[in-house]
């Protein structure tokens, strides 16, 4: 599939830039442009909209969302040595893609984007999931976008989806669920990528709702997960002790017993726990 923008097949980019992953930016290249333009269209009808893109590297995926339409693309790229390859694309495409070689964790996207915003990436593992966690906890919501379409390690992407009761389910699931319908729409081998991972890779595509499905406060719900889930094999009485000076009493006045486990509270739960510690006052609540 390299005929769709008349670019050279990206085996012959990487090649004629030196473009090798890095394995300390968390690089592994997806070759097959079939496959790139088909995570393009697992984020939807994109030809309205801009897009922002994280680690882009060659460009592969960046040339399936400028192929399948989208309105505007914002490639935000750390690795310096893939803007040959980048502003070859946007050559290709004049007007419709704008690159910035910098730090995805340190810039501000909206400041170049115009809504409506969808966020499609392959995302460099070593950086994954904390963006992830920032575009799910931004005490303003909605968010600045309508979907995020990510490509993540398998088991990540099974933490993101996971349901009470299951070894992924944790606070990824919390976060994910509580403010977006989340689900995986495709999977991706190990040899689909350049130098293969040791782990096969699933997309999720998350959809923002109006508004989370639970009142709570972001920040709350962040600590308060992060905490019931670094030790989840304690009760929750003894994982959560360093929240509040009378914590059984505060799990029993939402319904949960003090011995249960994390992975055994759902979000609607967790939620109004969240609400509790908040009106106590306790540890920074």
């Amino acid at each position: 599939m390299s005929a769709i923008d008349g670019l050279p097949p990206l085996r012959e980019v990487i090649a004629a830039h030196g473009l090798s992953a890095r394995k300390s930016l968390g690089q592994n290249f997806l070759m097959d442009l079939n496959l790139t333009a088909k995570i393009a269209r697992a984020a939807g009808d994109i030809t309205g909209a801009d897009v922002l893109e994280v680690g882009p590297g060659p460009g592969g995926l960046t040339r399936g969302l400028l192929a399948e339409g989208a309105r505007h693309v914002l490639a935000v790229e750390k690795d310096a040595r893939a803007m040959g390859p980048l502003a070859e694309i946007a050559a290709a495409y004049p007007g419709r893609l704008k690159v910035l070689n910098a730090d995805a964790l340190e810039i501000d996207p909206v400041a170049h984007l115009t809504p409506p915003i969808r966020v499609v990436a392959n995302l460099p593992y070593n950086v994954g999931t904390e963006l992830l966690v920032r575009w799910l906890t931004p005490e303003v919501w909605p968010p600045f976008w309508q979907s995020l379409t990510l490509m993540f390690q398998k088991e990540v992407a099974q933490r993101i989806v996971a349901q009470p009761g299951s070894k992924a389910y944790g606070r990824l699931a919390i976060l994910a669920q509580w403010r977006c319908e989340a689900r995986v729409v495709m999977e991706l081998p190990p040899e689909a990528f350049t130098p293969p991972p040791k782990v096969r890779s699933a997309v999720v595509h998350l959809v923002a709702l109006p508004e989370p499905r639970f009142p709570a406060s972001a920040a709350t719900l962040q600590k308060l997960t992060a905490t019931a889930f670094q030790q989840r094999r304690k009760m929750l009485r003894a994982s959560l002790k360093g929240l509040h000076p009378q914590i059984e009493a505060v799990l029993e006045s939402v319904g949960i017993r003090p011995t249960s486990r994390a992975e055994e509270i759902g979000l609607e739960q967790f939620c109004a726990l969240s609400r509790a510690l908040d009106a106590g006052g306790q540890a920074g609540f």
